[in-house]
């Protein structure tokens, strides 16, 4: 038996690859599916299922495609009514890989649907769940997404998670290995750790969802507390994986399209794309088309995609270093953007050459800030999340998160020049983007955020835990 887990850290999320005797499962499968076919036929394995634990919301999951290639059948847990042909799996039931089962147990809660699936040992010891998004390591499934029934609040969807995992889950041996569908970084969840598997007896330990003397009344409190709203392309993310998507290939066919600069301002102008910039965010500073959005492909590219930009069906087109166009258009359709048009052929270089116009990002040194933080007064804008400004701050910094910065824009001063920054200069140059393409231009970016910040002995707020705070 081989178990293998593949982990996507933009994404935060874990697929699995389950192969016994020739046999494979996979479990909430990306939605490019080339590896897991590959990975199969390096062993002489066939693709027997594919499991799904839930419609998910955070990403596009790869199960439609893996199946059209394969003839392998997506299995649901109870519940389930996707759009396409699938097997609706009851509770309780049984599929049998090679020499090993996997027996299905239905927990709802973070969906109707939930499911979790049990890996049963060819002595028919219990060996591991694969918990999706029912039970994380540190953990448990948020009960207020888009997919949840709509005539249940998010306090009776708490309620039926701490009976999935009281009932099915808390009562396996403390031996069974856990492997969940996200760790730390999803917004699926509110204290994910940053491990990727644990055993279940350590979860018993520490996990607060699972304590043993804990109420219902007092899971549904502290598992509804302080909950963001969800990022608003969730709900579309969901509609794709229920109702059905276009095969990654075509995706990638219409966007690897190479256009020279007449041609990409010519399909900017006609399409209203929006431009994404996704080089490194030095390379944005130093010169970019005006209006674009900077969201670089070397951080958290597709989640705040999908926060920022939120219409999966919004026109794209890119700019990027040459030679990683695909990846970031599948990147994008991990997240179900794949209405992305072409590519700057060339670059921003090609865009100069060609006489068009260009802009900066004004941006200083941490050494630079402090002595102009000495000299005037400034106002300073922090766009980190709100457990980052409160473990510590510069004195009388607005808070302005990235995560819902729209709603902040009246704060920003029209014609007065003002600092932005967060914790390691990524988010704050996709902050100063989204100011300048909505006309406001006197940002003066601090490079390297609070890490820079700290180092240069620029006084902070005492560190509160935020943990404290609830």
């Amino acid at each position: 038996m081989t178990i293998e887990q593949i982990y996507t850290g933009c994404l935060a999320q874990g697929a699995y690859y389950i192969e016994s005797e020739g046999e494979v499962a996979i479990i909430d499968p990306l939605r490019e599916v080339k590896d897991y076919i590959a990975r199969a036929k390096d062993n002489n394995a066939t693709i027997k299922y594919i499991f799904e634990t839930h419609f998910h919301a955070d990403f596009v999951s790869g199960h439609l495609t893996l199946s059209k290639e394969t003839g392998a059948p997506i299995i649901y847990g109870p519940t389930a009514a996707p759009s396409f042909e699938a097997t609706i799996a009851e509770d309780g039931q049984e599929f049998k890989l090679g020499k090993v089962t996997i027996k299905v147990l239905h927990t709802p809660g973070h969906t109707m649907e939930s499911t979790t699936y049990l890996l049963i040992d060819e002595n028919g010891k219990d060996h591991a769940i694969f918990s999706g998004d029912t039970l994380f390591l540190g953990d448990v499934g948020r009960p207020d997404l888009a997919q949840k029934a709509a005539s249940m609040t998010m306090e009776e969807l708490a309620g039926l998670s701490f009976d999935s995992l009281r009932n099915k889950i808390m009562p396996l041996a403390d031996d069974v290995v856990v492997y969940p569908g996200h760790g730390a970084g999803s917004a699926c969840g509110k204290n994910m750790m940053k491990e990727t598997v644990d055993t279940l007896g350590n979860q018993k330990q520490m996990n607060y969802a699972l304590r043993a003397d804990m109420t219902k009344e007092e899971f549904v409190k502290e598992l509804t507390d302080g909950l963001l709203p969800p990022p608003l392309y969730f709900p579309l993310n969901v509609k794709l994986n229920k109702e059905g998507y276009a095969h990654i290939d075509e995706v990638i066919k219409q966007g690897a399209k190479a256009l020279s600069p007449e041609a990409f301002e010519a399909a900017a102008n006609e399409t209203e794309a929006l431009v994404l910039d996704v080089r490194h965010q030095s390379e944005f500073i130093k010169g970019h088309i005006p209006r674009s959005i900077f969201i670089g492909l070397k951080g958290g590219f597709a989640p705040w995609v999908g926060a920022l930009i939120a219409d999966v069906e919004q026109p794209l087109l890119l700019v990027v270093d040459e030679g990683s166009e695909e990846e970031a258009i599948t990147r994008l359709s991990r997240v179900g953007f794949d209405n992305t048009l072409g590519f700057l052929k060339g670059g921003v270089e090609a865009w100069k050459a060609a006489g068009k116009e260009t802009d900066t990002l004004e941006s200083i040194s941490a050494d630079t800030f402090k002595e102009r933080l000495e000299a005037n007064t400034i106002p300073v804008f922090d766009v980190r999340k709100e457990g980052e400004f409160i473990a510590g701050h510069i004195e009388n910094a607005n808070f302005t998160p990235l995560g819902n910065i729209n709603n902040h824009l009246a704060e920003f001063p029209e014609n007065e020049p003002f600092y932005v920054h967060c914790a390691g200069g990524y988010r704050s140059v996709i902050a100063a983007s989204i100011l300048k393409s909505r006309g406001i231009h006197n940002i003066i970016d601090v490079a390297g955020g609070m890490g820079a910040i700290k180092k240069v002995g620029i006084p902070v707020s005492d560190f509160v835990c935020p943990s404290t705070l609830k």
